[in-house]
């Protein structure tokens, strides 16, 4: 039982404690907030990597919404993905026509097999890399790995989606100026072979009168599901090459590549 006659002191508040002359009381410092960046913020930032400044920003965000982002109520035509399909085909014709012009001595099938270099999914997603395009995808509620996950995974759709942003906002000349800035350097150093080198090595072979050339497995190693081939490649008058691969065309490609670089083939 607690004896009511006791002297208790109450605890002193910030008013009972004696404050010296010339001083303020001092204030709790509140809890310092997380800083976060706004959408507006991270899309001006993007703006400025693109080298545009959208009238209508609504086309920008649109074009990085996925549509997990998107609540039941609204269409899957708020996603990125109209956007896409836009500039995909923006994509294909400036491409094309950067190619007809660089390339005047090009037959169609060289010209197709460079545009369907350069308007690959692999391309796409290193061109966003290089704008870190990353920072913008709006994806719905999904766990912070798959979250990571999807985020690449989509970047060559979101890629094609800003072109046809681009497009939508500034026309056909801004939307070309920004694929030629971005493309020109991989259109001019590609970065996978143009040609099977069994085709290149076939054709040199031709044009120096030399028969087809023979290609030889020489060995397989290796368990059953995983294989290893080495491969020799024969011409009359030169050294066999050889290489090797888990398949035998992929060791055949390597043994053709390998004689092309010995002899020196273009």
């Amino acid at each position: 039982m607690i004896n009511e006659s006791a002297d208790i002191k109450p605890v002193p508040t910030s008013d009972d404690v004696a404050v010296p002359s010339g001083t303020e009381p001092m204030a709790f410092a509140p809890k310092k907030k997380r800083a976060r960046t706004s959408t507006k913020a991270i899309m001006a930032a993007i703006e400025q990597r693109l080298g545009h400044k959208f009238a209508d920003i609504s086309l920008l965000t649109t074009a990085f919404t996925h549509v997990s982002a998107l609540k039941s109520s609204r269409g899957r035509s708020d996603s990125y993905q109209r956007l896409e399909f836009l500039g995909d085909h923006v994509l294909g014709l400036v491409i094309s026509d950067m190619l007809y012009r660089a390339f005047p001595q090009a037959d169609e099938g060289e010209l197709s097999k460079r545009l369907a270099d350069l308007v690959r999914k692999e391309t796409c997603i290193d061109v966003a890399r290089s704008l870190d395009l990353q920072e913008g995808v709006k994806l719905g509620a999904v766990g912070a790995g798959a979250g990571a996950r999807l985020r690449r995974s989509v970047l060559g759709d979101i890629c094609e989606a800003v072109i046809g942003a681009v497009y939508l906002d500034g026309g056909y000349a801004v939307a070309a100026a920004f694929v030629e800035r971005n493309w020109l350097e991989r259109m001019r150093k590609p970065v996978r072979p143009l040609r099977d080198p069994k085709t290149v090595l076939q054709e040199w072979a031709q044009g120096k009168g030399l028969p087809t050339p023979v290609y030889r497995e020489v060995e397989r190693t290796g368990p059953h599901h995983d294989p290893r081939f080495r491969v020799a490649v024969e011409l009359p008058g030169l050294e066999v090459s050889e290489g090797i691969g888990g398949s035998k065309r992929a060791a055949e490609k390597a043994a053709a590549s390998a004689m092309i670089a010995r002899e020196g083939v273009k």
